[in-house]
């Protein structure tokens, strides 16, 4: 009986009846799984594994620039390291990231049990994070050059003719493409997903204009990627027939253009500046008001010039390209339209700031992150204007100038409010806090470290340093801007490696949380931390855009009228 028992194969127990080790039904249960809090998690998980990645090639390039004519990293590897690093922080770091925390938040900030396409969810998840793994498996895949397989080296950019049969090695372009057109599906299949449960599944009572501006700022995001997405994707398309069918949509030699696969790049590109931005926004407004302790100043204007930015942003690509002598004209109106799109901008700065003013603030890190990028975003937001005018870009097109400020954004801005998001919302998704004293140390020396990077890359930016250079000649004055820059660029490694502790650590020692440590306002701190599979067990319903005040304080209708 004993030998019966310890061996249920021997009595006819069926081998997939058979129970598994429990490791193996974890991973069985997270890969299956179609709950969107697990596959946010998991976006989340594999873009912090990016970033990490695309962290250590920034400081290998850095490295390369420390002395002039440094033999650290050979040309043909730089120009690998530049890629990936472009291509690895745009398409899978910031955007699996930013979509990670909507596939988690969003329907329970609008009440809802799970997305509206659960399936869909799970194959938006595993095609992108496919793409991201194809692109890496270049460093060994196929046939190249300097021993590191046949990883890309056209820039994350990928003008013609580099990407041409002629230019590229092996299949290294074909690996970037491919990456990318399986990342753009899996963003247009989250976005679908996304702009459907807004529309369908919010609780009763929440009306548009109830909606938390989280998830009015992911709304008009999804929206987005149905337009932008889309023309690189057929531009990818295009690519690929030009190398292997014979035709000759970018080959200048045979009738073709170059500067068509600059504005279908481009016409992504832009936009996908702000796809990228306008989540991080949506951070700013659920954060800063619950640690002002005041309602979010103008919620109306603040939708307007979400919707504002959504539809100006479509049409500014071609300020990236004043360079290629598109005539006057196109000249004038990008101008104009890159200008205007700092009005609606300008509108969420000064509201954020009119509603920290009179605040009874609490210097939290999430808010300290947000005070951050409130200054950073600033900042970028001035040096874009000054892009903006023709004459200036034709002189800093090319340069450092730019690099600092695309960095200012995404990294000033972007990242900063992504780190802020993960210490406001991490003690919902795992019912501990995150240690404050680290949090600190993380936010001081990532601040000092990105402005000694970024400032300072202005500097050899305006005395004419390119960008995508490998070294440079001593004798041009860049040498110490670059070295600062380094210095800064490894001082963040430090911050990130700290916060990376602090994630780990909290999880296992971090106090517990309750479910609602931030005395917070919207739905998905009215649930368990972390919440349970089914999200909420009764749908709940709202009176005003911040339902939880209204539980917490049932006497105070004034609230509620908004």
């Amino acid at each position: 009986m004993a030998d019966s028992i310890s061996l249920p194969g021997a009595i006819g127990i069926p081998e997939k009846h058979k129970p598994r080790p429990l490791a193996l039904d974890v991973v069985y249960d997270w890969v299956t799984t179609v709950d969107h809090k697990k596959i946010g998690l998991m976006y989340i998980s594999v873009s912090l594994f990016f970033l990490l990645v695309a962290g250590v090639e920034a400081l290998l390039m850095r490295a390369q620039l420390f002395y002039p004519n440094f033999k650290f990293l050979p040309p043909q590897f730089f120009n690998e390291l530049f890629t990936l690093h472009g291509t690895t922080m745009v398409f899978f770091v910031g955007m699996p990231i930013l979509f990670g925390f909507g596939n988690y938040l969003v329907p329970l900030m609008i009440g809802a049990r799970d997305m509206a396409f659960p399936r869909l969810n799970a194959f938006s998840f595993w095609i992108s994070a496919f793409g991201a793994l194809l692109m890496y498996y270049s460093f060994i895949g196929g046939s190249g050059l300097y021993g590191a397989g046949s990883a890309p080296d056209v820039g994350w950019f990928a003008y013609a003719p580099l990407t041409s049969i002629a230019f590229s090695r092996g299949h290294s372009t074909d690996y970037w493409t491919l990456s990318v057109f399986l990342s753009g599906i899996g963003t247009i299949g989250t976005s679908l997903n996304i702009v459907t449960t807004v529309i369908s599944m919010r609780c009763p009572g929440m009306k548009l204009t109830k909606m938390p501006l989280l998830v009015w700022l992911y709304f008009v995001t999804s929206a987005m990627v149905f337009i932008a997405v889309g023309p690189l994707t057929a531009a990818q398309i295009m690519l690929t027939l030009d190398r292997y069918v014979g035709s000759h949509f970018f080959d200048t030699q045979a009738g073709g253009s170059a500067v068509v696969w600059m504005h279908f790049f481009w016409i992504f590109g832009h936009p996908e500046v702000y796809i990228l931005v306008l989540p991080a926004f949506g951070f700013a407004n659920e954060i800063i008001p619950v640690f002002s302790r005041k309602a979010i100043f103008g919620y109306p204007a603040m939708v307007a010039a979400t919707v504002g930015i959504g539809f100006v942003s479509m049409g500014v690509w071609a300020h990236h390209m004043f360079t290629v002598g598109l005539g006057a004209g196109s000249n004038a109106f990008f101008v104009l339209s890159t200008m205007v799109v700092a009005i609606p901008t300008g509108i969420k700065i000064f509201n954020w700031l009119a509603t920290i003013w009179g605040g009874k603030i609490r210097f939290a890190t999430p808010m300290l992150f947000c005070i951050a990028f409130l200054f950073q975003f600033l900042i970028a937001g001035l040096t874009g204007i000054m892009l903006s005018v023709a004459p200036l870009d034709w002189q800093l097109n090319n340069s450092y100038f730019v690099v600092a400020h695309f960095h200012y954004v995404l990294v000033g801005a972007i990242l900063v409010n992504i780190f802020a998001a993960f210490y406001y919302w991490y003690p919902k998704v795992t019912g501990r806090m995150m240690s404050e004293t680290l949090g600190k140390w993380h936010f001081w020396l990532f601040i000092i470290g990105f402005h000694l990077t970024f400032d300072f890359m202005h500097i050899p930016g305006f005395e004419g340093m390119p960008r995508r250079i490998y070294t440079y000649d001593p004798g041009h004055g860049w040498t110490i801007w670059n070295q600062i820059a380094t210095i800064g660029a490894f001082i963040q490694a430090i911050a990130v490696l700290i916060f990376v502790y602090n994630l780990v650590r909290s999880y296992f020692k971090g106090y517990p949380a309750g479910n609602d440590p931030w005395d917070a306002w919207t739905l998905e701190w009215a649930t368990a931390s972390p919440p349970p599979h089914y999200n909420f067990a009764e749908i709940p319903e709202v009176m005003s855009r911040r339902p939880l005040w209204d539980i917490k304080h049932p006497e105070d209708p004034d609230w509620r009228y908004e």
